[in-house]
This record gives structure tokens, sequence and C-alpha cells, in this order.
């Protein structure tokens, strides 16, 4: 049974106010919560560890599968190994996300380790939000890891936010891409107080005609620290481009490291990075429209995340 504290939750990292249509499987607490399959989309329990096997059945289109995390038992801590097995042609919205709710002292820490298998131009749309709250004075944190393997013709667009809660996070992707396979990236973080986040990109592209498109904005306030480092790796004829933009405040820090290697003389590859405070003419701008100055600066950060 889901209390009012995890309905919450699903609301924040889900966009969940009922049960999901189409397939889903929510995990509260360490356990299976609720499930759902469908015709086209089968979720099986490993049998080896903890986690879940969401098999897509080839040419499935327009389907959605949900697989929300919440935890709101403050010392849990669990690493849990989700598969996705994407058929030939499938067109499928994945929504993931981990909540957090800690009350306690102890720390709660949530790592999922997500592999995807992408078959031959199938189509794939990944929604993750990790979002953290409670009054208590435990640490949360997440530590997702996705690893990606798309075939021929394949496209996934991966969309992961954080900006509210988390304590600490190592976030690292990897991807292998065959010919003429497309994955976008964009990332939206935000660190307050003393929180960590660090990113690590790195993505193969080894076939001809296969591209990326990483892209991450992130805000740094308080004394908050954030890493971001991206390695797109060029071995066939292809295109890859990285970019973080980041905006900082107060005492925060944040490094941004992105490479790229070119091991083909056909591949095409661009970084870019920019670390900056806000422009103090943005601010007065908007306290002319009458906002004070916290207002203002709220407004310039939404408007950068959106």
């Amino acid at each position: 049974m889901i209390d009012e504290i995890q309905k919450n939750l699903l609301r924040e990292i889900a966009d969940l106010h009922t049960i999901p249509e189409g397939a889903y499987n929510i995990r509260a607490n360490g356990e299976k919560a609720a499930r759902a399959t469908t015709q086209n989309i089968d979720i099986v329990t490993k049998e080896d560890k903890q986690g879940i096997d969401i098999i897509v059945k080839p040419f499935t289109k327009n389907e959605s599968v949900h697989i929300p995390v919440i935890i709101s038992e403050s010392g849990l801590k669990e690493v849990v190994y989700n598969d996705f097995h994407i058929g030939e042609g499938a067109n499928v919205l994945i929504i993931a996300g981990c909540g957090i709710h800690n009350c306690g002292t102890q720390t709660a820490e949530h790592s999922g380790i997500h592999t995807f298998y992408i078959g031959k131009n199938a189509n794939v749309r990944y929604v993750e939000k990790h979002y953290g709250d409670g009054d208590g004075t435990g640490d949360n944190v997440m530590n997702p890891t996705t690893e990606i393997y798309m075939e021929e013709g394949s496209r996934m667009e991966m969309e992961t936010t954080q900006i509210k809660g988390i304590n600490s996070t190592v976030r690292n992707t990897t991807a292998k891409l065959a010919a003429g396979a497309n994955l976008v990236v964009k990332e939206k973080i935000m660190t307050h107080g003393n929180q960590l986040a660090e990113t690590n990109f790195v993505v193969d592209l080894n076939g001809d005609g296969s591209g990326t498109n990483l892209i991450s904005r992130s805000v740094a306030k308080d004394h908050s620290h954030q890493i971001f480092r991206s390695n797109i790796r060029g071995n066939a004829q292809c295109n890859g481009h990285t970019e973080c933009d980041a905006i900082i405040m107060d005492e925060a820090t944040v490094a941004a490291i992105p490479e790229i290697t070119a091991n083909s003389i056909d591949a095409s590859l661009i970084h870019e990075a920019a670390i900056g405070k806000i422009a103090g003419e943005q601010i007065i701008k908007l306290m002319t429209l009458g906002l004070d100055e916290k207002e203002a600066e709220e407004q310039i950060i939404s408007g950068f995340l959106k």
C-alpha cells in the first residue's frame, strides 16, 4: 500500500497522480509495490539480483513504461539492476526516476544500474528525475549508472533532471553506437548547500553515420560542488557535440572537462563549455519590471534550466 508521502514522491519524480496507463513497475522501500504489463511490454523480476527486465516487443508503437523508485525509510541503501530490451522498430517512452523522503539521521541511498539494448531502427525516449526531501539530518544519495548499446539506425533521447534535495550524486553514462544510430542527452542539475554532483559521459561512435549531442545545464549555489566530464570518441564517419553551460553563485565551485577524440579521419567532433555568474544587467532589467533581486535570480535560473 502506497502512503501519502510516497504518493507525493511519485508526483514529483514521474508526474503520477493516479496509477498510470500501460506498463509500470513501482518500487517502494526496496520492494515491488505495483506492476502491470501489456501485450507488447513485459516486466520480469530478476532471479539472481535486485531488479527487473523490461522487454519491449519489436515494432511496438507509442506505448509507455513507468518504473519509478521511492524511498521513505532513513538508512535504506539499495543497488538495483534494470535491463531494457527494446525490439527492432519499436517506439516507446520510458519514465523512470527516484525520490527519497528522509526524516531520519541515517543516509538513504539508491544506486540504479540501467542497461539499454536498443534494436535496429528503434526509438526510445527516456525521462529520469531525481528528487529528495524530508526534515531529517541524514543524507540523500543517488548514484545512477546507465549503459547504452544502440544498433543500426536506432535513436535515443535521454532527459535527466535533478534540482532538489540530493546531497551526493555520481552519474555515469556510457554508450556505444552502431551505424546510423543517434543519441541525444539533455541534463539539468541544480545543487545547493554542500551538495556534490558529478557527471561522467563516455560515448563511442562506432558506426558510419552515427551521432551524439550531449547537453548539460547546471546551477551551483552556496558551497556546493559540481564536476562535468564528457568524452566523445569518433571511431568512424560520425558527428559528435558536447556542451556544458553552468551558472555559478555564492561560494560554489564548478569544473567542466569536455574531451573529444577522433580515431577516424571522417569524425567531426565539437566541444563547448561555459561557466559564469548571472549578469548584473539581467537582474536589473527584471527588477525594473517589479521583481526584487531574489525573484529576478529565480526567474533567470528557471529559464536557464527549462
